[in-house]
């Protein structure tokens, strides 16, 4: 029933939770649908507010309540009442409810004891309720008189109070549903209101005379709960009576200090006293409180109140003195000394200070004209001041992020000498030691290219290194040759630079050295002849499969810079070619990528452990420093510290911050559905049913394979029945909306002289669509990851040379590194579960280089697991790539209820 869309009227009875609500529209001829009982009710209906009989339907409270609550209320009877039935939830939550006897002797629960502010807000509440909320008229009077709204809502809230603790199991007063007669427990139930009137709050006020030697003094104070501005001390109570305190407060105060005992365990010795005013903590009791106790009592309700005069403003900090620079901060001889430095209120304690601190025999200590709380650890610091000593990198960290950690606490820390001035560096820019253009680069670097340089040239001129996360397109490679040809320019830093590259990518590199930097040698480390024999200088590329295979030969010299492209390829710093990776020496090291977190951020670390080794701390430091804090607890002063940290290792600039492209043309995306054909509505949906049932009857990792075996099936159905049945020579036209599409595409793009990108995850699938494309006389190429390095290099020419308009391309192959800007169309054939793999994959055209509008077109199967995704990714994007990019592993977690709503084909459930 749309209760919110109609009036509500409340009509209490006895005991209160027998009371209705009245459900009815106003102009309607019959009640409205839903449940509870049809009725005919006399009501003062508008416009006039005559008695009337109108249609409606009854309910009780506890069936009325959740309605109220779960509906979008439009009328404002309904919104009232609903807001009201929050207002009785947040009583009830609060514990406020007592039990009582109605005037008919029935067991009840009423709210209370209710605050000054409950009783305002409830006031407010009150004043605006509509007419038509309590539009049943009282008895008896004429004219017509409709019930106080102040009486009415409290009488509602009763109802809701008294519904609540009830259990339809079980019997007896203050416990069943049914009403009960308790008339002869009408004084207990009134003593029981009184008690808890009297109700209240704890709080301690702590005394310490001006002097040394002077004994401390804890107060114990009383609160009334229900008039929280009413204050007196304990002794009073027991001398005479205090006006607004009942005598019953006594007890109350009693039955206060008992809980907070058990709390703290000193204030027991209030118990022990006819009078429990104050006792005489000792000093170590005094320092107990300063150092946890006072925030576990505050914790549980009861303040603890300290002198004015008494300053509790010491805090310590640590300074980081590191010795005399050795040749890079990764080779600083020694480790850096950590000191212990005092503070009072922000300012830095003199010699003489301490001094005086550390001769103290009490916590309280006479400074600066005033006395001042010293707890024992930080009078042992002030005697011990030396907290210990860290090695380079986890120095450096501590300078960036302005904290470390000291026996398991966080302490705040500030740093002297070159290492101060090593974070300035890294920090500000500016600080950087300038750097010219190199005189051999054949190139005009952009101001954010030359920011790069300066930013990489400063970073290994320390003996660090870092990540270049730019854009795919805008010119990372460039970047990095500079940086080669800057370093030539020094003995200690001159030397070959070793590039480790996808094999797609090792013709590019090796056009734009010999385009950027004419007259450098460059030498390909792969293939059957390999040799490093002779190498002096310039430029070595080699492959991440060549890396693997030859670890041993790349790591038998110390590489003056090593740099790792499309560095996402060693994520995972337990793989085979992360580990061969990490074994090379080198002077500096250098990751580029595009996406430097494709999953969470243990990406960023794997990466970052690997260009400044040991800035992070290892892997395990980092999940429970970083990711738990950052990643889902959301804490936001913990992600600014890893971004204090992380920010002078990591660069990224995107096409679209201002300056960074502004050549750029226009990029246009666009989801492109399609309906499947008869056939692949049919094995989708035989598909879907053998899978499910199978699914259903597995679990652990046979029901994990059952899930990825589904959903790479859906796709491949998506794409063509060709591809999911394996037929060696089929017909293709006619049987895939997609290929129809994409013909429709094509026919549109091509006559006007456009130029095509079609990704596909499935090799099989491109070669379909290249024997298809080769059928219908459209000329198109074929590159996948199979082909040898120079196949692939040749193919890229063609392309760019305008031999065909066609360049079918598989994802895992082509979709980084490559420039392909001849290209003003990009197709996505089938979706990636991440979405950043798509935008690097569209980068190939969209970067710099690019002149005219790039329009990328997504094919997406309608009502199909493919539409389902393409909704997550559109609209939960965020989600999408914390989830969504660990593929079909991540869906297998679904339930089998939640795998079926993701997969069956629309309009079929």
């Amino acid at each position: 029933m749309p209760i919110g869309c109609h009036a509500v009227t409340f009509s209490p009875a006895d005991p209160p939770r027998a009371g209705t609500l009245l459900v009815w529209s106003p102009d309607a001829d019959a009640p409205p649908d839903g449940p509870g009982e049809a009725v005919t009710a006399t009501l003062a209906t508008p416009p006039h507010g005559h008695p009337g009989t109108v249609p409606a339907r009854r309910l009780g409270v506890a069936a009325g309540v959740p309605l109220l609550l779960a509906a979008a209320a439009t009328d404002p009877a309904a919104a009232f009442w609903a807001a009201a039935a929050r207002e009785a939830l947040h009583l009830a939550a609060r514990g406020l409810l007592l039990p009582a006897v109605t005037a008919a002797g029935h067991d009840t629960w009423r709210v209370g004891p209710l605050t000054a502010d409950d009783e305002a807000r409830q006031a407010r509440l009150a004043a605006a309720m509509p007419a038509t909320a309590r539009a049943t008229p009282v008895p008896g009077r004429d004219p017509t008189w409709l019930p106080d709204p102040a009486r009415l809502l409290r009488d509602f809230l009763d109802a809701v109070a008294d519904t609540l603790p009830r259990d339809d199991a079980a019997t007896g007063a203050w416990s069943a549903p049914a009403p009960t007669p308790v008339g002869r427990l009408r004084d207990w139930a009134a003593r029981v209101a009184a008690d808890t009137d009297a109700a209240v709050r704890l709080s301690l006020r702590l005394e310490h005379r001006d002097s040394p030697d002077a004994p401390w003094r804890l107060v114990a104070q009383v609160h009334r709960r229900t008039a929280p501005g009413l204050l007196t001390d304990a002794a009073a109570l027991w001398r005479a009576g205090v006006p607004g305190f009942p005598p019953a407060c006594r007890d109350a105060t009693l039955l206060a200090l008992r809980h907070a005992a058990r709390v703290w365990p000193p204030l027991a010795q209030l118990l022990d006293t006819a009078v429990p005013d104050a006792l005489t903590p000792s000093d170590a009791q005094v320092v107990d409180l300063a150092t946890g106790a006072a925030a576990r009592l505050a914790a549980d309700g009861v303040d603890v109140h300290w002198p004015a005069g008494l300053d509790r403003g010491l805090t310590a900090s640590a300074v980081l003195r590191a010795p005399s620079r050795g040749p890079g901060l990764l080779a600083a001889p020694g480790d850096v000394a950590l000191h212990w430095r005092l503070h009072l209120d922000g300012s830095v304690l003199t010699g003489a200070e301490l001094a005086r601190l550390a001769e103290a025999h009490r916590p309280v200590v006479r400074l600066r004209e005033r006395w001042v709380l010293v707890p024992p650890e930080l009078a042992r610091r002030a005697r011990q001041p030396h907290a210990g000593s860290l090695t380079a990198m986890p120095a450096l960290r501590a300078a960036l992020t302005g904290a470390t950690h000291v026996d398991g606490e966080r302490v705040d820390v500030h740093t002297e000498g070159w290492l101060a001035e090593a974070a300035r560096r890294l920090t500000d820019g500016d600080a950087a030691p300038p750097v010219a253009v190199p005189a051999g680069l054949a190139a005009t670097l952009r101001d954010y290219q030359r920011h790069g340089l300066r930013w990489l040239a400063g970073l290994t001129s320390l003996g660090l290194g870092g990540c270049l996360a730019d854009d795919m397109g805008l010119g990372k490679t460039v970047t990095l040759i500079a940086l080669h040809l800057h370093r030539q320019g020094d003995p200690a830093t001159a030397g070959p630079t070793l590039v480790l590259c996808p094999a797609s990518l090792l013709g590019n590199w090796e056009r734009e050295i010999r385009r950027f930097a004419p007259g450098t040698a460059v030498r390909r480390f792969h293939g059957p002849h390999r040799s490093l024999d002779g190498l002096d200088g310039g430029f070595v590329l080699t492959t991440w499969a060549t890396l693997r295979r030859d670890a041993d030969r790349l790591a038998a010299r110390r590489w003056p810079l090593l740099v790792a492209d499309e560095a996402q390829h060693v994520k995972n710093p337990y793989a085979e070619t992360a580990r061969a990776l990490r074994a090379i020496p080198a002077a500096a090291r250098v990751a580029l990528t595009g996406t430097p977190v494709e999953n969470d951020l243990t990406d960023l670390w794997a990466i970052l452990d690997w260009t400044t080794p040991g800035l992070l701390g290892t892997l395990s430091e980092f999940r429970a420093r970083w990711i738990g804090p950052v990643q889902v607890d959301r804490d936001p002063e913990a992600g600014r510290e890893l971004a204090r940290l992380l920010g002078p290792f990591l660069l990224r600039r995107r096409k679209s911050d201002p300056g960074i492209a502004p050549e750029l043309p226009a990029k246009t995306e666009t989801d492109q559905p399609v309906a499947l054909t008869a056939e692949q509505a049919a094995l989708y949906q035989a598909c879907v049913a053998e899978l499910l049932d199978a699914i259903a009857d597995a679990d652990g990792i046979a029901r994990h394979a059952l899930v990825v075996k589904l959903l790479t099936a859906l796709k491949q159905i998506c794409n063509h029945p060709a591809q999911y049945l394996r037929e060696s020579a089929p017909r293709l036209a006619g049987r895939s909306g997609k290929l129809d599409l994409l013909d429709e595409l094509l026919e549109a793009i091509l006559p006007a002289g456009g130029a095509v990108l079609v990704f596909t995850q499935y090799v099989a699938m491109a070669r379909l669509l290249h024997r298809h494309l080769s059928d219908r006389g459209v000329g198109a190429l074929l590159l996948h990851g199979g082909l040898p390095v120079a196949a692939r290099d040749e193919l890229v020419r063609r392309f760019d040379a305008g031999e065909a308009p066609v360049f079918l391309l598989s994802l895992r192959a082509a979709g980084t590194g490559l420039n392909l800007t001849r290209a003003d169309h990009v197709v996505h054939y089938d979706r990636w579960w991440n979405p950043a793999v798509e935008d690097q994959a569209t980068d190939r055209a969209y970067r710099i280089g690019q002149t005219r509008p790039v329009q990328v077109h997504r094919l997406i199967a309608e009502g199909t697991v493919e539409d389902r995704v393409a909704a997550l990714l559109a609209g939960k994007r965020e989600l999408a790539e914390a989830v969504l990019d660990a593929g079909p592993a991540a869906l297998a977690a679904l339930s089998d209820t939640e795998l079926a709503d993701l997969v069956t084909l629309g309009g079929d459930r």
